[in-house]
């Protein structure tokens, strides 16, 4: 895109995302990601019903008095986008590409979160981290975001969740709230993904194109990958071959699902030939649901 292009972009996101997240969401999320822990304030007096638990016993013993300890829920959550930058982003057949769609939904995620006063940052990655962006608050910052989620300068062309878990884990040592967006057409990335799970909670945005779940019979096709340039002719009006790409494609998505399973993770599947709103809504929902 160009910088005029790029601008244009950004701004119709914001007020798109700024209207749902003021009409939709921000309840929602407030709702749903509280806070991460309880800081402790201030001790007092003793009172009949308090939880035995929270006792101060050095206070208590330096007052002559039961006292117990306070606490405050801890408000402000730090939030992390993990956005997928690899070349695999630009396809799309309908709508949008795949890198639209999670700019779209990045714009989402990041107006509310600071609507709500947390703190958003974001990590683009490809075969390795190609972008790091702190968490911080503000309008000037969730544009920065956005601009980076849509034009990314990056150097790799191939996808490795590996490579983001294992970063988030090394910079962030306090537990946050992490969306990793990206189609997940990737392998091997279990282990990071279970440790990542350990200290953060993480939510799978999973983008999917619906060219993706299986080829239609088109004759002889020229297809590019985009990871890695490589052009070959695919006959697609083969039946076995059809059967070999979707069946590559299943194994990827019920590895995928069974970790998830695994960890109980809840996960958000995002169609580009969709709106991209309705379904995070209802996510909400049923998460604020079983709070």
């Amino acid at each position: 895109m160009l910088p005029a292009e790029i601008y244009k972009a950004v701004r119709q996101l914001e007020l798109a995302s700024r209207r749902a997240v003021d009409e939709h969401l921000a309840g929602r999320y407030h709702s749903v990601f509280k806070g991460r822990g309880m800081d402790f304030q201030d001790v007092r007096a003793y009172q009949p019903g308090d939880d035995i638990r929270v006792i101060d016993w050095n206070v208590s013993a330096r007052m002559n008095e039961l006292h117990v300890k306070q606490f405050v829920e801890e408000r402000e959550l730090t939030v992390f986008l993990l956005v997928d930058a690899s070349a695999s982003q630009l396809f799309g057949t309908r709508n949008r590409r795949k890198r639209e769609t999670a700019a779209q939904l990045a714009a989402l995620i990041a107006f509310a979160a600071v609507k709500n006063g947390d703190r958003i940052g974001l990590i683009t990655f490809t075969d390795e981290v190609e972008s790091f962006i702190p968490p911080r608050k503000g309008r000037k910052h969730v544009l920065r975001i956005i601009r980076t989620v849509l034009e990314p300068d990056v150097e790799g062309r191939t996808t490795s969740l590996s490579s983001a878990l294992e970063y988030l884990v090394r910079i962030s040592k306090k537990q946050s709230l992490a969306f990793v967006v990206s189609d997940f057409l990737d392998a091997d990335f279990d282990r990071p993904f279970k440790i990542a799970h350990k200290r953060h909670e993480l939510i799978p945005l999973v983008i999917q194109d619906p060219m993706e779940a299986g080829l239609p019979d088109m004759g002889i096709v020229h297809f590019e990958d985009p990871e890695t340039g490589d052009v070959v002719p695919v006959d697609t009006s083969s039946a076995s071959v059809r059967q070999a790409y979707a069946s590559h494609v299943e194994k990827l998505q019920d590895n995928r699902d069974e970790l998830f399973q695994q960890l109980a993770i809840d996960s958000l599947f995002i169609d580009t030939a969709k709106d991209h709103i309705k379904p995070v809504i209802r996510y909400f929902r049923e998460r604020a649901r079983h709070i």
